[in-house]
């Protein structure tokens, strides 16, 4: 479904709805969002997604007629996959491209970096404000030279494997995040990782290693520290072999955190790592999605695309 609202011109943006990010309630979510447009005066085209991936191709078609300002109406999913698009399109440059967030999916792990509220009025309000930053984006290489773009956190090992379980959890929202957290904790065995970043190898058993741009994920869970998003650099955290009883004691650092401060766990920044791992199926995430296997190059992009941020 896709609708002309006002004609487009240099200040009208581009809406991308997944009608399924909204857990059964979208309906109402979007006539509340059509309803503060309004009320804001933001002149708008809109489109929903009606396969996966399709926010690839509904933002490379918004571009090619003129469109430079993107409403991602959704999750991470939806932005991860509107990232993707834009990233990969060769009409514009991408740092020309504006990019705001109004979120009603499962999981919201990167508005809160910005501190850009779940309520659609006031999300509405910031894009009327039109205050960004222009973030850094990650490039990653992995099986058979595949490529993906990202957002927010990647990494492979235990968030990687949660990811996989996630998959049949997310219409439970948060709950969801907990359950397939607990009965991976429960089932996950480390892997041997290679890792290497500025002249530097490591290899070593690892729980797993996370490469980041911005601060959350997995819910709200923090595995980096000391992250910037515009600084060109990843924040990479690598957790070596914890027991799951030392988990479960410090989980209150992943969601403060602190999770650097344990022994097990060091962190770095780099611009380009590369991570193997030992086993076939070692599941490699990227803003909650799964993106390859075993193997993995991560390169920063600087200042790639800008975002309306709440300041």
């Amino acid at each position: 479904m896709s609708e002309l609202i006002n004609k487009n011109d240099e200040n009208s943006w581009f809406v991308i709805a997944n009608p399924t990010a909204g857990n059964k309630v979208f309906n109402k979510q979007w006539k509340n969002i059509k309803k503060q447009l309004a009320l804001n005066n933001i002149s708008y085209s809109f489109d929903f997604t009606a396969f996966s991936k399709h926010e690839v191709e509904l933002v490379q078609q918004a571009i090619q007629k003129g469109f430079r300002k993107i409403i991602v109406v959704g999750g991470d999913g939806t932005l991860h996959h509107v990232v993707n698009g834009i990233m990969l399109q060769t009409y514009v440059k991408t740092s020309d491209i504006t990019i705001s967030v109004i979120p009603i999916g499962t999981g919201n792990d990167w508005v809160k970096t910005y501190n850009i509220p779940k309520n659609i009025p006031d999300a509405i309000s910031l894009i009327k404000k039109e205050t960004t930053i222009t973030q850094d984006i990650g490039l990653s290489i992995t099986d058979k030279n595949k490529i993906n773009y990202f957002v927010n956190v990647a990494g492979l090992g235990f968030d990687g494997y949660v990811v996989h379980n996630l998959s049949n959890l997310k219409r439970f929202g948060s709950i969801g995040y907990l359950i397939a957290g607990i009965t991976s904790l429960l089932t996950y065995k480390n892997s041997r990782f290679k890792i290497s970043f500025n002249d530097k190898l490591i290899d070593t058993n690892s729980l797993l290693t996370i490469v980041g741009i911005c601060k959350y994920a997995g819910g709200g869970l923090q595995f980096t520290n000391n992250v910037s998003s515009n600084d060109g650099l990843f924040d990479i955290t690598i957790v070596k072999n914890l027991k799951i009883a030392i988990i479960l004691l410090n989980i209150n650092k992943l969601f403060k955190g602190t999770l650097y401060k344990l022994k097990e766990v060091t962190t770095f920044k780099a611009s380009e790592i590369s991570i193997e791992s030992n086993k076939v199926k070692t599941y490699i995430q990227a803003d909650g999605e799964i993106i390859g296997l075993k193997k993995v190059t991560f390169t920063m992009i600087n200042k790639a695309i800008k975002f309306v941020v709440n300041v």
